[in-house]
């Protein structure tokens, strides 16, 4: 007659089992990580149309004309 396995030979695929869905799982959230990352830095680098576009230049100062008068303020404070 047929003998039937014992717990040991089906206890080694079972863990064999388990262990490949684990590592699976690992691989898989990493991959979904990884693309998420990608993503996010694709949305953040992308060029928006009509943007703001900054321009430095230096300006010259104008030449300015002397005041017509002078006033001078004198300002006095005292202590409480």
């Amino acid at each position: 007659m047929l003998e039937r396995p014992s717990r040991e030979s089906r206890a080694r695929p079972q863990r064999r089992r388990l262990l490949v869905r684990v590592l699976l799982a690992v691989l898989l959230l990493t991959l979904a990580f990884l693309l998420g990352v990608a993503v996010a830095r694709t949305i953040d680098e992308q060029v928006e149309p009509g943007g703001v576009v900054t321009n430095v230049r230096t300006l010259e100062p104008l030449p300015q004309e002397r005041p017509a008068r002078t006033v001078t303020v004198t300002v006095t404070v005292t202590s409480p």
